[in-house]
């Protein structure tokens, strides 16, 4: 059985293939997100899919692999923390000074991008089907399941 994960340096289609389903993995995500006016739209979405597949790309590419068997679960642990800071910086606001309380908003954009990272190392990984499934309920769960939600 052929190693998923390993990259020829010269494999340019599997290379491109990968790093376009990354987009259009974050492009679905995204364009729900743009849809509803959030900051973090389009761009920002496969932006982050398309990074987290790039970055796992990388020891796939070199010799790094068969020299360290973990690197590319540390890749992906550093992808889910820089992730993580990302989503941090959408959720952090500023509580209005008439309420006095603290107010906490995008949690939802924040996992949005989370979700876009990860389903980004899928298809880095090769894991296209799951990328794209993935991809698509995510969609379906900001879409659809928005309308059952309490009215703030």
């Amino acid at each position: 059985m052929p190693n998923v994960y390993h990259l020829a340096t010269n494999d340019w289609l599997n290379i491109s293939f990968r790093l376009c389903i990354a987009l259009l993995i974050g492009g679905i995500i995204g364009l729900e997100r743009e849809i509803r006016h959030k900051p973090a739209g389009l761009r920002t979405h496969m932006l982050v899919s398309l990074g987290s597949a790039v970055f796992t790309m990388i020891p796939m590419q070199t010799s790094v692999i068969q020299t360290s068997p973990d690197a590319l679960s540390r890749v992906i642990q550093g992808i889910a923390t820089g992730v993580g800071f990302l989503g941090a910086g959408e959720i952090v606001r500023q509580s209005s000074q008439q309420s006095q309380q603290l107010e906490i908003h995008g949690l939802t954009s924040a996992a949005a991008i989370w979700i876009s990272a990860g389903l980004g190392i899928a298809a880095g990984c090769g894991l296209w089907q799951l990328g794209l499934i993935g991809a698509i309920l995510s969609f379906l769960v900001l879409k659809v399941f928005k309308r059952l939600e309490k009215p703030h």
